[in-house]
């Protein structure tokens, strides 16, 4: 395995995962438009509240180089972060948009689309160290908000715990580290299409942020 010093982005030919590079250079000569690259972190640098999602999607990040733009996750998100203030602005799903994050930042624990959508363990452990770095350089970070167990665990080894030392599922709540973890359901278009997620649920994680970075 090639590494890379840690810092909070990949470089944009991050070496590490063979089998993510040869899918990054198949979708760059299908797609040559698109950004094919380690989607970087979106957002404000002084951000209280860090989202962290799995990986970018093919047609999403991978394609217009912002965490969930594109994709249908992307919809209920930033919608939802209009409504709790972490957001300003409009959202369009091509990314041509006037969209600021404010005391926000998204990102994910694998950072260059995987194919199926479904990083390999090993995967999420070489990028493991961005999101480590991504971490340490939010000096003001208090509250990370999960979208999905899988996203919890990589956040919990990021900070150095096991990855059974937090609470699964929708709404949990614990202390890692520094931080206080709230976890939510991923919304994927397979969590809201079959009502497992509804808004106001999602919404209800992103007030109690609010609440939390504001003690």
């Amino acid at each position: 395995m090639t590494t890379v010093a840690a810092s909070p982005e990949p470089p944009r030919d991050c070496p590490i995962c063979p089998r993510l590079v040869a899918y990054r250079a198949a979708n760059a000569a299908a797609q040559p438009s698109w950004f094919n690259g380690p989607a970087p972190s979106f957002g404000d640098p002084d951000a209280r509240l860090l989202v962290a999602g799995l990986a970018p999607g093919r047609t999403g990040a991978n394609r217009t180089g912002r965490p969930f733009t594109g994709d249908h996750a992307g919809i209920l998100l930033y919608d939802t972060l209009l409504a709790t203030g972490f957001a300003r602005g409009s959202y369009d799903p091509n990314g041509d948009d006037d969209l600021e994050l404010t005391d926000c930042m998204i990102t994910n624990a694998v950072r260059c689309a995987p194919p199926g959508n479904k990083p390999e363990t090993s995967e999420e452990a070489n990028c493991r160290p961005f999101l480590t770095a991504r971490l340490a350089a939010l000096p003001r970070l208090k509250v990370i908000v999960t979208l999905g167990d899988v996203s919890r665990r990589n956040v919990l080894r990021a900070v150095g715990l096991k990855a059974s030392a937090g609470i699964a599922g929708h709404g949990s709540e614990f202390q890692a580290g520094p931080y206080i973890v709230l976890n939510s359901y991923h919304c994927s278009r397979l969590n809201t299409n079959t009502g497992r997620l509804t808004p106001r649920m999602f919404r209800e994680v992103f007030e109690r942020a609010r609440e939390l970075i504001a003690d």
